[in-house]
């Protein structure tokens, strides 16, 4: 698994895996974050503390990330 024939190439090497075994897009990884860390500014700005919600941005966006980068193979 992850590992192809010295005569291919393997896009989807065991580097670009997540913990369950499909691929990972990382354009998908770059819209969670991208959108977390957005929406927690936005709160950071709505009750005057923009570096707690940017830091809680950021854990809502990596777990957007998650979500958006995993991709089904089947």
């Amino acid at each position: 698994m992850g590992t192809a024939p010295s005569d291919e190439t393997d896009e989807d090497a065991v580097g670009n895996r997540g913990d369950d075994g499909n691929a990972l897009n990382p354009r998908g990884m770059g819209v969670g974050l991208a959108l977390g860390i957005g929406m927690g500014a936005a709160f950071g700005v709505a009750t005057n503390d923009i570096g707690i919600g940017t830091a809680i941005g950021a854990g809502i966006g990596t777990a957007f990330g998650v979500a958006f980068s995993s991709r089904s193979e089947a």
